[in-house]
């Protein structure tokens, strides 16, 4: 087989124009099943939250969740839909282990919410990306490949079926094509992802966590040279982070610019991304609705949302993502570069958090913005599991409010509360950082560092106060780093008898 070279991403986008297009699937936060009265909960022991109606076996019929439907209008008013007066569910028919029905109860001609957008800003410009249609449907079970090394179907020696999440409650949200993003294409696919996860945890409707699989986003994407027709897209499946999103695009542009480059056809198929090596893998060929064989399910009701209720639920929704922020920005004294910058490294609700508990804005801000959001880059993680909660820092900031700790031994302090070791106080006592403040500990370090530079001393007997900042140094580095530098300071001024 012969190896496509590949070109580098900037010199890709200087050739060719990518068109993206997300499907975003979320796992609602009910309390029951979409269709049966099965448990939910998260982790449960496998094929225990099961049921005849979840298990598809005969003569067991389906019943509509009504917390599901409202939960999906409430999305779809929040994402500027209009809400369908009257739709149905449809069997989308194709065989997977996971799916015991053999189909899956979804929507096709007929979805519950339509036509939408979402406004996201990148790089100080707002893009508007159109919603084509929000609907519901049932999630499948999940399939566990094990024996193998990679945890995938290929090498494996068995495979095992727990249909616990089968018929949760699933939204689907997707987009429109969006053409004319150039080099941002990666950029905006992020920053969308990220506005519709707040949107929908500020609802309330689902947790939205990518590392559990409740947020999910499949992302399309397909390259044309300017002024020709849109090309062949792919799809990436089940991509489960934000920075995942990004790079998927980016990767995808380069992988098909490198085709494209040698003639070679893109066809339309799945696509798996790697988070070890940052590309994608082909998958399956992508099936058409033909392929589906769609038809109205049979056993369900049609869905007429009552107008009035409808308004009802427009009326409560809660404050846009977008609006809390402009708030929070004045609230908290931050410029729009450093809220964009916030809301890039998704640390809007950890500062918020972190506020919460006890620590100020710009304490806040400092540590997730600062320590943290380089180690999650180090790391190549989310800011979230980076290790540090936001009581945590809130507490690491108040030994520093209190003296206890300068920034430097809190950074040591918080290095600590990454690895696991405990609290922020509890770090600082098993490593001993405590701040060193007592004058008559200190003075023998100040004795020594005036003895050992008089020259410096000298000059700040003859009226040169900015000079003590060199004794200083010395005192601060015979403590390592753990004297407190302005009590240090006034020793110093005080033994060599400056006011």
């Amino acid at each position: 087989m012969t190896t496509i070279a590949l070109p580098s991403y900037d010199d890709a986008i200087s050739r060719y124009e990518p068109v993206i297009g997300l499907e975003t699937h979320v796992e609602l936060g009910t309390q029951t099943k979409m269709f049966c009265g099965c448990k939910t909960e998260f982790g449960a022991e496998p094929n225990t939250q099961v049921c005849p109606v979840c298990l598809a076996l005969p003569g067991a019929l389906p019943v509509m969740n009504r917390a599901a439907i409202e939960a999906t209008i409430r999305i779809g008013l929040a994402l500027n839909c209009a809400i369908a007066p009257w739709c149905r569910m449809a069997r989308k028919n194709y065989f997977y282990p996971d799916m015991p029905k053999n189909f899956q109860t979804s929507q096709y001609d007929e979805p519950l919410c339509v036509d939408g957008y979402v406004d996201v800003t990148v790089d100080g410009k707002e893009y508007r990306i159109g919603i084509e249609r929000v609907h519901i449907e049932e999630d499948t079970g999940k399939t566990l490949h094990v024996g193998g090394a990679t945890g995938r179907i290929h090498g494996a020696t068995e495979s095992l079926v727990d249909y616990n999440r089968a018929g949760i409650p699933l939204v689907e949200i997707v987009t429109k094509p969006v053409p004319g993003l150039g080099a941002l294409a990666p950029e905006v696919a992020k920053a969308y992802v990220a506005e519709l996860r707040d949107i929908i945890r500020a609802l309330g409707v689902s947790d939205v966590r990518m590392e559990q699989g409740s947020l999910r986003c499949d992302v399309n994407t397909s390259l044309n040279k300017p002024g020709e027709e849109w090309g062949t897209r792919t799809e990436t499946k089940n991509v489960n982070s934000l920075r995942s999103v990004e790079r998927a695009v980016r990767s995808e542009v380069i992988r098909q610019a490198g085709l494209l480059d040698e003639g070679v056809r893109i066809f339309q198929e799945t696509r798996h991304f790697q988070e070890t090596t940052g590309d994608t893998r082909p998958g399956r060929s992508k099936e058409t609705a033909t392929d589906y064989r769609y038809f109205p399910e049979p056993d369900l009701v049609p869905i007429a949302p009552d107008p009035a209720w409808v308004q009802q639920l427009k009326a409560e929704l809660p404050e846009k993502p977008s609006v809390k922020r402009a708030r929070l920005r004045e609230e908290w004294g931050m410029t729009e570069i450093d809220m964009q910058s916030a809301v890039n490294a998704g640390a809007i609700e950890l500062i918020e958090e972190t506020i919460a508990a006890g620590a100020s804005p710009a304490g806040a801000r400092k540590w997730w913005l600062g320590e943290l959001a380089r180690r999650s880059n180090e790391l190549g993680i989310e800011l979230s599991s980076v290790g540090a909660t936001p009581a945590q820092v809130a507490e690491l900031q108040k030994l520093v409010d209190d003296g206890k700790l300068n920034d430097k031994l809190a950074r040591q302090v918080l290095e600590g509360v990454v690895a696991g070791e405990g609290s922020p106080a509890e770090v600082m006592a098993a490593r001993g950082l405590e701040v060193v403040s007592d004058t008559g500990a200190l003075q023998t370090a100040v004795d020594e560092a005036i003895a050992a530079n008089p020259d410096i001393a000298a000059k700040i007997r003859d009226g040169k106060v900015a000079a003590a900042g060199a004794l200083v140094g010395a005192v601060m580095k015979t403590t390592r780093g753990q004297a407190d530098a302005k009590t240090v300071r006034d020793l110093i001024l005080s033994r060599l008898g400056v006011s």
